[in-house]
């Protein structure tokens, strides 16, 4: 599992959000898992749970930043959407339990004057989720999706840094 505190330092952070307790919520956390089962060249990754505002710290320590995360939306459970939010209006109209805590703490860095540049893989869930571990069909079958964005959206960071 991909460790709270990072040891090596690359450019970009993959940061996973959510709650495995809740299903497909946690969804995030689980392609950063796949990613790190995988390996990927030229990022860090991180589970960052439902952590919030504690995140500061390490998001501005990148120049580049992807989040994972679980969104309520209007598209089928398991839509895969790249994003590139610079204010909290910009992101999804819910993501999940714990929205408040990810657009604030875009906010916050905007505000400190340190805001990387911010990308956002949002993955449609549905409106409920009881408490479990299992994740839906429909995301699971999001889960390479969404891996093969990050890797293409690694690559395109990596060779606009050099």
């Amino acid at each position: 599992m991909p460790q709270l505190f990072i040891e090596s330092m690359n450019k970009i952070l993959i940061l996973g959000i959510g709650n495995l307790l809740l299903n497909d919520e946690g969804i995030g956390i689980r392609v950063v898992n796949e990613l790190e089962k995988q390996g990927i060249e030229g990022a860090d990754l991180m589970d960052g749970g439902t952590a919030g505002f504690h995140l500061m710290g390490f998001i501005q320590d990148y120049p580049i930043v992807i989040v994972v995360d679980a969104s309520l939306d209007e598209y089928p459970v398991g839509n895969v959407r790249v994003l590139n939010p610079k204010y909290a209006a910009d992101f999804p109209k819910q993501l999940s339990a714990h929205e408040i805590g990810l657009k604030d703490l875009l906010d916050a860095t905007c505000l400190q004057g340190n805001r990387p540049e911010f990308y956002l893989v949002a993955i449609s869930i549905s409106d409920f989720q009881d408490l479990g571990m299992t994740v839906s069909p429909e995301a699971e079958k999001a889960i390479p999706v969404a891996v093969k964005a990050i890797r293409e959206l690694v690559e395109n960071c990596l060779s606009s840094l050099t």
